[in-house]
């Protein structure tokens, strides 16, 4: 039976590690591949938080790694090379009391969940002798890391992992991966089994939200600079999202934008279940202004019945068909997104039928079949010889 140790830097509620927690409890509950064999699934993080607790209460064995080094310390973005070194030996440290982890629970296979927990797993992979597979949740591109970090981490990934999941095509493209066992697994949702979306209102009462860390990459000063653009605004505008990366000063940015320019905006803060409000929302907007790696929300406001404005490139443009299932625009193109909102606002039938075709859309994304195809890609890769000779013996 194959017994993968996810590890990941941070409990922050943040979107790799939500899909990982979705992950883990889908290929406990549902994942068995081809083979036919279980995956039976631990988590190790770096830090305790609110992640941990949630998977804690789902029943999945948890551990945190015991350290004192914050890894909230180092970004991809720093400019100290000092504290990139330091924070690069932090990792390794804690990688070391990962790599113990994993003998202690017998696992057969490592799966990083971030950059940062790459470079834990590379050193814990050695310790404990089985192999690394990384979960790339994040474009290795430039506009992510810069060029010359982006050119380390994918060399990182390419020497230590035997083999990368990653969560579209997109993201896949920014990898190095000669030689490598490689997997695009969306991440999955469960797909909606409650009442149809209520019915979409009048252009004057539409209600619209964007779902998201509020953060400058995402794109929410370019969201509400198009709103007040808008022919006819809506009548309640949502912003849920919190922040947790030092971004407190963006978000005082987005209230005082919001105020500014007169627009119905509610700041929801961090919300754990935000089904909620794009069940009660006739439009979402996803407005990153850089390429997403993959782009969970918008499946999620299809999966809910919203109809969906979605930024390219990246991600979104292997979900959206345009003027099908919902709308694309370029990410960072603010008259790009006012002319959508417009559309969308102004014509309640089209909002129909993009809903309706946006659900159907998202059951491509269901969770239980990702946690299939990553059991059986888990099983293969951490398949030794003598079981490989059982297996076909």
């Amino acid at each position: 039976m194959t017994k993968a140790l996810f590890i990941t830097h941070t409990a922050a509620p943040s979107g790799a590690e939500l899909a990982t927690l979705r992950l883990a409890i889908a290929l406990r509950d549902n994942g068995s591949g081809d083979t036919g064999r279980r995956v039976d699934v631990s988590v190790a993080c770096a830090q305790g938080g609110p992640v941990v607790d949630r998977m804690r209460e789902a029943g999945l064995e948890t551990i945190i790694l015991p350290n004192t080094f914050d890894s909230r310390a180092v970004t991809v973005r720093s400019r100290s090379l000092r504290r990139l070194i330091l924070g690069f030996f932090g990792l390794a440290k804690i990688g070391w009391s990962a790599g113990a982890t994993a003998r202690a629970t017998g696992a057969t296979v490592l799966v990083a969940g971030s950059t940062k927990a790459l470079v834990i797993g590379a050193v814990a992979a050695r310790r404990a002798g089985i192999p690394l597979v990384w979960q790339v949740h994040d474009r290795i591109s430039a506009e992510y890391f810069g060029g010359l970090l982006a050119s380390v981490v994918r060399g990182l990934g390419w020497v230590f992992s035997r083999g990368y999941i990653a969560n579209s095509r997109s993201t896949m493209s920014t990898l190095f991966a000669w030689h490598r066992a490689t997997l695009v697994a969306y991440p999955g949702v469960e797909p909606s089994r409650l009442p149809d979306h209520v019915s979409q209102r009048r252009p004057s009462e539409t209600v619209v939200v964007a779902v998201g860390r509020l953060t400058p990459w995402k794109g929410q000063d370019v969201f509400l600079r198009a709103l007040a653009d808008t022919t006819v605004r809506p009548q309640c505008v949502y912003l849920v999202g919190g922040t947790f990366f030092g971004e407190e000063a963006f978000r005082e940015s987005l209230e005082r934008l919001a105020h500014e320019l007169d627009l119905p905006v509610i700041f929801t803060g961090h919300v754990d279940h935000p089904d909620a409000y794009m069940r009660h929302a006739d439009i979402l907007v996803h407005c990153s202004v850089i390429p997403e790696p993959f782009g969970q929300v918008v499946v999620e406001g299809m999966n809910a019945g919203c109809a969906v404005i979605a930024s390219g490139p990246g991600g979104p443009t292997e979900i959206v068909e345009s003027g099908i299932n919902g709308l694309l625009v370029d990410g960072g193109d603010q008259e790009q997104l006012t002319a959508a909102l417009n559309t969308l606002i102004g014509d309640r039938e089209l909002r129909r039928r993009l809903s309706a075709a946006g659900r159907r859309r998202a059951t491509h994304f269901d969770i239980a079949e990702s946690a299939r195809d990553i059991a059986s890609f888990l099983d293969t890769v951490s398949a030794t010889p003598e079981r490989k000779r059982a297996a076909h013996g």
